[in-house]
Order: structure tokens, then C-alpha cells, then sequence
């Protein structure tokens, strides 16, 4: 009994410290993620999928089609959505949800973080309304660029549907006219206009079917280069930054978003897929494609592993329907990868934990 007694004063005590030092009495662990058993990927790049990740309340936060997601020099994950009531959520990697904002944009799509001197902003297009914005990472549009009707780039009759952009390392602005069109469109940091190139073509190789994505690759040795997501091509074009056409990477039966660069390696949500025997675009067949330094695939998440025969790719396929339409990848610092989908009935980013 004297021992008991003696515990409890002990543990009295130990509290009353505790709570004068302001410190909890009690450390509650945060729950384990729920994964699911199966397995996506191939190689070294491999993963288990969180699909709850998000914990976002969907009554106040919903979204419609989770466009595209960077990360900050904060660690947070930023996430854009074309839900006007939202189109910023701003979470950690946990999935705790920490800000959000909106612009109204109900065609929110392209969502860029550049940085200059240290300091982070945002470019959002909108691709119904034509807008190409740069803001703060508040949700202070800083500066608008102008339609190319205005300034002379496209005359009345030609459409303007920007769907991506990219900054260049003297800050340049490539705006990809994706669902327009199709010219990757050039400006200089303070939105003046430079040129355009590309352009609407199935066949020539220095133009573009759906041109989607746009990126700055900085992974080959020398003077950086443009990499331009022709989608309907199923195919990476790579520029110089001054428009002058090198070189492509064909993906077969992979209806490709926009490139992501990371480290030696390039990341892209297949947004649309094949199946056997039928070589058209076809709904609900998604899945990520990671290509290496040399631009050969090494992981399929989600699709078939990839193969070569006499130095060509294969065609690639959705091997297990995980995803529905992979609109955009985006890595943290431990390389565990988030997922955003198109057309998906709302649901919020898909966690790939790497193992």
C-alpha cells in the first residue's frame, strides 16, 4: 500500500511539473496511414497507395477535378483545384489541411511555383476564361499576362486555352496553349511578349496535339531545355529555350500530362490509356509513367512494366485500375509521390508512399 501511495504522489508530482511547464501530460501518436496491400511500380520505384490521404473536410473544402500540386520550400503541398469555392488547398504531408484560398477561376488547370531571389510565387491558368496569372503564395494575383489577340500573336479566329506554364532561368514565361491553339507562347518576366512556336500538327515533329504539359529540364549537361507534353501524341518534345525543335520521347499507349522533373528523373500522370487491340483514347485507363536520366521508363505505377525490344518501347497499358485520370504528379523530399485525377467524381490527391 505504501508503494502505491508513494506512486501516486510521484505521478502527482510529475504532472503538476508537467503542466506548470506548459508541456501535455499525455503524447498522442498520430494514427498510421491506412495503405493498401497491393503494391504499384516496378523496380526501385515501388509504392503503397493512401487513398484517404486528404483530411480535408469535403462539406466545406470540396473539389471537382484535382488539377496539378507543387510543393514549397515550406514542405507544404499546394494543391489546385477548378472548384471556384476553392482553388487552392494548402496541406502538409500528413494530409492536415493548413490554408486555402480561391480566385473564382472555374477553370483553374496549370499551377506553377517559381522562385525568385528565394522568394515563391505561383502561375494558375485558366483555361476557359483565357487567363494566365502570377500571384503571391496568399492568393495576390502580382501580374496578368495579355490574350496573344491583343498584342498581335493570334489573330480573332485562332482559340486561346492556356493549360500549363514554366519559368525559365531568367525568368521567362512559357505559356502552353494546350487546348487551343497549341503554341507554346514566350514572355519575359514582366509579361511582354517575345515570340511563339509550334503549333497544330499530327505529323510534323516541331508541333503539337494537345500541347498539355510544359517544364524546364535542367538534368542534361549545358544550357537548360523546354519539354512540351503532346499529349495526343503520346510524346515529350524537348526545345531549346528559344524555340529551336531537338528532339522527342514517344510513350506508346500513354496519353501523357505535363512533365515533372525531380533529381535525374521525369515524372508524368497518364491521364487516358489504351487496352489491347484498341490504340484510341480511352477513359479510366490511367496510371504514372517515371522515366530516367536517359528518358527510358523504369516504373509504371499502376500500369504494365515497362519493356524494351531492340531498343523501342512497347506499348504500355493500365494494368491495375487504381486511378482513374492521372492529371498531375507531385513529389515530396522523401520521394513519396501524390496523385491528382481528372474527371475522378472529386476525389482529393492519392498519397504513394515509396517502399
Amino acid at each position: 500500500m505504501r508503494s502505491r501511495r508513494k506512486f501516486i504522489q510521484q505521478s502527482i508530482a510529475g504532472s503538476t511539473t508537467l503542466m506548470a511547464s506548459g508541456l501535455p501530460l499525455f503524447h498522442i501518436l498520430p494514427s498510421r496511414p491506412k495503405l493498401e496491400e497491393e503494391v504499384l511500380g516496378h523496380g526501385d520505384f515501388r509504392y503503397r497507395v493512401e487513398k484517404k490521404w486528404s483530411q480535408a473536410e469535403s462539406s466545406r473544402f470540396p473539389v471537382k477535378n484535382c488539377h496539378e500540386m507543387v510543393q514549397d520550400q515550406k514542405n507544404r503541398l499546394i494543391l489546385l483545384t477548378d472548384h471556384p469555392q476553392n482553388n487552392i488547398l494548402i496541406y502538409e504531408p500528413s494530409g492536415r489541411l493548413v490554408d486555402s484560398w480561391t480566385l473564382d477561376f472555374p477553370g483553374a488547370h496549370g499551377l506553377t511555383l517559381s522562385d525568385e531571389g528565394g522568394e515563391q510565387f505561383l502561375f494558375i491558368t485558366d483555361t476557359g476564361q483565357g487567363k494566365v496569372v502570377k500571384c503571391s503564395l496568399d492568393g495576390r494575383v502580382l501580374l496578368e499576362l495579355p490574350h496573344p489577340a491583343t498584342i498581335g500573336a493570334y489573330d480573332e479566329k485562332l482559340p486561346y486555352r492556356p493549360t500549363e506554364t514554366a519559368i525559365g532561368p531568367n525568368g521567362d514565361i512559357y505559356v502552353a496553349d494546350g487546348y487551343g491553339a497549341q503554341f507554346i507562347l514566350q514572355f519575359d518576366a514582366g509579361g511582354k511578349f517575345i515570340r511563339k512556336f509550334g503549333g497544330d500538327s499530327f505529323l510534323q515533329p516541331d508541333k503539337f496535339k494537345q500541347a498539355h504539359g510544359v517544364a524546364i529540364d535542367y538534368r542534361s549537361p549545358g544550357d537548360p531545355t523546354l519539354l512540351v507534353s503532346a499529349r495526343i501524341k503520346n510524346t515529350f518534345k524537348r526545345f531549346t529555350l528559344s524555340g529551336e525543335y531537338l528532339e522527342e520521347h514517344y510513350l506508346p499507349g500513354a496519353f501523357i500530362s505535363r512533365p515533372v522533373l525531380d533529381g535525374e528523373n521525369l515524372y508524368s500522370g497518364v491521364c487516358f490509356g489504351m487496352t489491347e487491340g484498341n490504340y484510341n483514347m480511352q477513359l479510366n485507363r490511367g496510371f504514372v509513367t517515371i522515366l530516367d536520366k536517359e528518358n527510358r521508363v523504369i516504373s509504371n505505377p499502376g500500369g504494365t512494366e515497362p519493356q524494351y525490344e531492340n531498343g523501342k518501347l512497347t506499348l504500355m497499358l493500365q494494368d491495375q485500375p487504381v486511378f482513374r485520370h492521372c492529371h498531375d504528379v507531385c513529389l515530396d523530399r522523401d520521394k513519396n509521390l501524390y496523385v491528382c485525377q481528372w474527371n475522378a467524381d472529386g476525389v482529393y490527391p492519392y498519397k504513394l508512399h515509396r517502399v
